[in-house]
């Protein structure tokens, strides 16, 4: 098995965790299935900022185990989760987590993100 590089964020590749300010809602199906004030806010470089959820902020009941990984050279690797809806059909991969992050972005260990396109988040006050 090859050893997958592993990079630095730097002024180059920006990377920044930090607390959220405001509450992260997410609805799935039109019904909450995460609800957090402890949420962390990463920018990544140039992508879009994402909210990562504590892991005991999401309701358990919607989530579904998937075999998908994916690697970043920053943050470490990524495995995946499905989302049920009540009618018990599953959206494949559409939240993941690190389970063991880099240093770099250690404190997203045990929180949980979300693709926006299989999700509506909000930030309320």
């Amino acid at each position: 098995m090859a050893v997958q590089p592993r990079l630095e964020p730097g002024p180059d590749h920006p990377i920044t965790v930090e607390p959220e300010q405001h509450r992260v809602t997410v609805r799935f199906g039109g019904r909450v299935i995460a609800s957090s004030t402890s949420s962390l806010r990463l920018a990544e470089s140039t992508y879009p900022a994402v909210q990562y959820l504590p892991r005991a902020d999401v309701d358990p009941a919607v989530l579904t185990e998937s075999d998908h990984t994916t690697y970043c050279p920053y943050k470490g690797t990524a495995r995946y989760h499905g989302l049920r809806d009540a009618d018990g059909n599953v959206t494949a991969d559409k939240v993941w987590f690190y389970p063991e992050p880099y240093d770099a972005v250690s404190p997203i260990a045990d929180h949980l993100a979300f693709y926006p396109d299989a999700v509506d988040i909000s930030l309320e006050d």
